[in-house]
């Protein structure tokens, strides 16, 4: 048997060029958030089975990488379906982790707690662009606070991050799951159709409103209520963009009347306000009546990250204000935002764009055969540069020096230095 030599499907091997920007990101998202007072946590990759199965995560619960139960506890004969054979899953994202992690030290921690988490999460999806079944996500999250200083201090950190990573033209896009339920039972949705209209909304930027309203047919949802929910949409804007400007939700808060709770309204215009007033109009905020996002445990506001050339968002979150006590028993607000980290990666690289390189890089390639006093001598000279912030590589000289070196270059190496047997050496 031969083995394999290409990583597995869904999977990503990530060459030097692409981790040296993977690094440079991360660097800045970590120092960016940190300004905010944003504290770096870590949690398991792997997650109790029970968590990752609460009907909380939407549509990403089918999607779970299952793990077997190990030794006498995994009885195979006995088994009479899946969830006898397993007890653990790796996390499919990380606001479960972070939610348990907080039930678990609350005790530990200071109120409101203010996480940043970045790591690698596991879905088993269908490969596309800018999506693998292995990718990093970057969260920050706010425990304990039910105001709205918790979602303005969230949006202005993720959009100065992604400003210093070099990001100008993106919008974030805002909505609230008590708007979008206010809306449903105005156009005539019983309310165990709700969920149900929300999955159909959420693929509205993938089908467009003509294909949810077909989606929502084919589920046997009211047609009487679907008719008023498509001229609803349609009073709002741009069927495409599906966006909506602060009049025109006022308009939609006027005409859902008792409906939906003032409170909720003046909530989500203080956010707007606010945000586009401290950040000074450096990229766009605006309501959003098609917003959905898939998980099941939000509870409030919710929004998204978009970008020109990208199909999807680049990133988003919302408020779980229910979550913390399916734990411990005791509600916590909460609200965190996620990055798509790979989605940034894809289009940096696609445009071409390289980390500043602050350090001075630089090559002594030896010629093979150099005495072992040379070749000290070489990595002395090595060793006394670095402390200087310089990177020094030291190897032997290919046959290929030609290729060798254009390599090095390609990979910043602005200095190389070749040392010959015969005594000389030659600086490029």
């Amino acid at each position: 048997m031969s083995l394999k030599k290409k990583p597995v499907n869904g999977m990503k091997d990530i060459l030097p060029a692409e981790m040296r920007l993977r690094d440079y990101v991360t660097g800045v998202i970590k120092e960016t958030y940190g300004s905010y007072g944003f504290c770096a946590i870590d949690t398991p990759c792997v997650e109790h089975i029970e968590n990752l199965s609460s009907k909380q995560g939407g549509e990403n619960e089918k999607l779970i990488f299952k793990i077997l139960k190990r030794g006498e506890k995994l009885q195979l004969a006995e088994a009479k379906s899946v969830d006898e054979l397993v007890d653990g899953g790796l996390r499919y994202d990380l606001t479960v982790p972070l939610v348990r992690f907080y039930a678990n030290h609350m005790n530990e921690l200071p109120t409101p707690f203010k996480a940043l988490q970045i790591g690698p999460v596991w879905r088993a999806d269908r490969p596309q662009r800018g999506r693998y079944r292995q990718f990093v996500q970057c969260d920050i999250d706010i425990l304990g606070d039910a105001t709205n200083l918790a979602e303005i201090e969230l949006i202005l950190a993720t959009g100065q991050a992604l400003e210093k990573i070099g990001f100008q033209d993106f919008n974030i896009r805002l909505s609230d799951r008590r708007i979008l339920r206010a809306m449903a039972a105005y156009c005539g949705f019983s309310p165990d159709e709700h969920e149900k209209v929300f999955i159909h909304l959420d693929k509205w930027d993938k089908i467009g409103l003509t294909g949810v309203l077909a989606q929502m047919e084919k589920d046997g949802l009211t047609k009487a209520a679907m008719d008023k929910f498509a001229a609803l949409i349609a009073e709002m804007g741009d069927e495409k963009a599906g966006a909506g400007s602060l009049g025109q939700l006022k308009g939609l808060a006027a005409k859902l009347g008792t409906l939906l709770d003032a409170a909720v309204l003046q909530n989500m215009v203080d956010i707007i306000e606010s945000v586009a007033a401290i950040s000074g109009g450096a990229y766009g905020i605006i309501f959003d009546p098609t917003l959905v996002r898939g998980m099941g445990y939000y509870t409030g506001t919710i929004f998204e990250v978009q970008v020109a050339n990208l199909a999807g968002s680049l990133g988003g979150g919302g408020r779980y204000d229910k979550m913390v006590g399916d734990f411990s028993g005791q509600d916590v607000a909460g609200i965190g935002f996620s990055l798509g980290f790979e989605r940034i990666i894809l289009l940096l690289m696609e445009g071409g764009v390289k980390p500043p390189d602050k350090t001075l890089k630089k090559a002594y390639l030896m010629e093979k055969g150099l005495s072992a006093d040379r070749v000290r001598e070489t990595l002395k000279m090595a060793t006394n540069e670095r402390p200087g912030s310089a990177e020094v590589l030291v190897a032997w000289m290919n046959k290929n020096k030609k290729f060798q070196k254009e390599c090095l270059a390609a990979e910043g190496y602005g200095e190389i230095v070749e040392i010959y047997a015969n005594g000389g050496n030659t600086c490029t």
